[in-house]
């Protein structure tokens, strides 16, 4: 009897429409092996989490109350066996503060940054001041909590009052030291390391756009284009920061190379698993199919994670 697979799409965060993509993409590629079920988890999830009856969910949700620890947290209590990292992993990963402290405290390079409450977001000498007995400009100002570079803007002195008006309904948001370079993304399959691919953007930096619009014409190189002693650096960096958080399944590192120095940006749980994606493009390169990697993942799934 074919394993019942319920894969969890859509959501309330502002990938939704990201994660619809990976989840249909998800569907078609593992619905001859397994009997499969899709399902958008707006209203009462555990009432059809309990009619359904999955053997294993798939956990196909990116950014908040999918990549937060929130799912996971009904899908333990459930006893329902699920892919991906779990409670705490995800909690600490998209907690770009959190996994801040926690990369420094193990001597993983990251840019400097300060948290920026709501209350200042128009206080431009304060604003000011801050940021240049910091680090100075340009900056990056990003939401705390949010994936796929949603909310994420380069800004110079003359732009930042501006950027910060886009955020404004956010409590609060962390500004960063802005690291120029290269874009290097690491990926990693339960414990061990897939390898680094290189963007080259068209956009100022690989952002929502550079990432899901085929128009942008973002340069993929695989492997990335580094000395072999660098290219097993920043896997190993990858790998290092994967098991400080506890991540299990799939994660991906996103990284600036700069001066011969890899700078951590952030460590995701749940990569995308669409045609643009970039581990599935990193697991072609080690000839894993996009089959095989999501029936890896889908074997992989437990509870207790």
């Amino acid at each position: 009897m074919k394993k019942k697979i319920l894969i969890l799409a859509g959501g309330y965060s502002k990938e939704r429409q990201i994660s619809l993509l990976t989840g249909k993409e998800v569907n078609n590629a593992v619905k001859k092996k397994y009997k499969t079920y899709m399902l958008d988890p707006k209203g009462n999830l555990v009432d059809t989490l309990r009619k359904i009856k999955p053997d294993i969910v798939f956990n196909a949700l990116h950014g908040r109350y999918g990549e937060d620890g929130y799912i996971q947290s009904i899908l333990e209590i459930e006893k329902i066996k699920y892919t991906h990292s779990g409670i705490l992993s995800s909690f600490l990963a998209i907690d770009k503060q959190l996994s801040k402290k926690i990369f420094k405290k193990n001597r993983i390079l990251t840019p400097k940054s300060f948290i920026l409450q709501n209350k200042y977001f128009d206080k431009k000498k304060f604003i000011f001041n801050k940021i240049n007995s910091q680090f100075g400009f340009p900056v990056v100002i990003k939401p705390i909590n949010e994936g796929s570079s949603v909310g994420v803007f380069i800004c110079n002195k003359n732009n930042i009052l501006n950027y910060l008006k886009k955020l404004n309904f956010y409590d609060e948001i962390m500004v960063e030291q802005y690291i120029p370079g290269r874009e290097i993304q690491s990926a990693i399959m339960g414990n061990n390391k897939l390898g680094a691919i290189e963007l080259i953007p068209k956009r100022k930096f690989y952002d929502y756009k550079a990432k899901y619009n085929k128009n942008a014409k973002t340069k993929h190189i695989m492997p990335a284009e580094l000395s072999k002693k660098d290219y097993i650096k920043v896997n190993d960096i990858a790998l290092k920061a994967h098991r400080l958080l506890k991540c299990r399944g799939i994660s991906r590192s996103d990284f600036r190379y700069y001066k011969n120095k890899f700078y951590l940006l952030e460590l995701n749980t749940q990569p995308g698993m669409t045609s643009l994606s970039l581990v599935p493009e990193i697991a072609k390169h080690k000839k894993i199919s996009f089959f095989k990697l999501l029936d890896w993942i889908i074997k992989d799934a437990s509870i207790n994670r």
